[in-house]
């Protein structure tokens, strides 16, 4: 039922599909044998009553798993650093519309990457700093967790000055799909800077930062740093955590410099 598309159910059924989905805090809960006929009828199915008590019947398993699931507390990373949440910088301090978000966090006071300004791709998250991935869906959003990479970062020293525009939801190889407006190539504005971390290779090569992170699925870290004449690593899977960062598909979600 949690497949079911809310936007043709009438709303009997859509009441009757919020309330068997539930939440963490309100539970799991089954529908009535009328909110299962309401959604049936609504996709011309006319079950009979037996049938709708089988219907509840094979329900109770499953249901029984997302309660569990449902009562597990939320896991959450730790935030170490303090930071302030920063601001949209102006088209002047942007003029490849590369930066996403300026903002200034410190980490640790030594480590290998101290005095090190670096940039963070807008699908990874930074507690406290907005993230919208490339996508006008997500615009609003702001994480309250800091993804490991960012907390390793923090922990070698680095300071985290923004995150760098990437492409609507990182499907493109190109520089002209965010929401934000397109990057432009730091060499040739009338060029593509290449995506989907495209605001990350776009500020390295610009000289506004120092590094960034960018995340790699079908080449989003390769093909930008070759249209920009950067260095960009597509890591060993599985060597940089992926947690805390907006996935596409598990198997190859890549995230690096």
């Amino acid at each position: 039922m949690a497949g079911i598309p809310t936007g043709i159910l009438n709303p009997l059924a859509r009441e009757a599909q919020a309330k068997t989905i539930g939440s963490n805090t309100q539970g799991v809960t089954p529908p009535t044998i009328e909110e299962l006929d309401a959604i049936a009828r609504q996709y011309y199915l006319n079950l009979s009553p037996e049938e709708l008590e089988a219907f509840l019947e094979l329900m109770e398993g499953p249901l029984a798993s997302y309660r569990r699931i449902a009562e597990l507390p939320e896991p959450k990373l730790p935030v170490k650093y303090d930071r302030k949440p920063g601001y949209r910088p102006s088209p002047q301090e942007n003029p490849l519309n590369a930066w996403y978000w300026r903002c200034s966090i410190k980490g640790a006071n030594t480590g290998k990457l101290a005095g090190k300004k670096i940039a963070i791709k807008d699908n990874v998250c930074v507690a406290g700093v907005p993230m919208m991935n490339g996508s006008a869906i997500l615009e609003g959003f702001v994480p309250d967790v800091d993804a490991t990479l960012v907390t390793r970062i923090l922990d070698a020293g680095g300071e985290i000055i923004g995150k760098a525009v990437c492409e609507d939801l990182c499907f493109s190889g190109g520089s002209h799909t965010s929401a934000t407006g397109p990057v432009l190539n730091p060499h040739n504005p009338k060029h593509h800077a290449g995506g989907s971390s495209s605001g990350s290779a776009a500020l390295v090569a610009h000289g506004d930062c120092d590094m960034s992170i960018g995340g790699d699925q079908g080449g989003s870290i390769r093909i930008p740093s070759s249209w920009s004449g950067t260095y960009g690593l597509k890591p060993t899977y599985g060597l940089v955590p992926y947690t805390g960062v907006f996935p596409i598909e598990q198997t190859l979600d890549h995230t690096g410099p």
